[in-house]
């Protein structure tokens, strides 16, 4: 996937666990880590807006677009 998730980070900068965060912004911790390892194929606005209202951060420090490589 060429989008890296880096929910794990802000969250450690800010010592908060998934269920904290999932209570805070209002979705279950299932759905949570299934953003969190990256296999979440789409993620609202007011769910990326939530996260950094409560973390304190921007989308850019969430979300990072990797190129992928060329294996032929």
């Amino acid at each position: 996937m060429a989008i890296r998730i880096n929910l794990d980070v802000e969250m450690a900068k800010n010592k908060i666990s998934s269920g904290t965060l999932a209570e805070k912004i209002g979705i279950t911790q299932a759905n949570l880590s299934i953003l969190k390892t990256g296999k979440a194929k789409a993620i609202r606005f007011s769910t990326l807006e939530a996260i950094c209202e409560v973390l304190g951060c921007q989308p850019g420090n969430i979300l990072e677009y990797v190129k992928e490589n060329d294996n032929g």
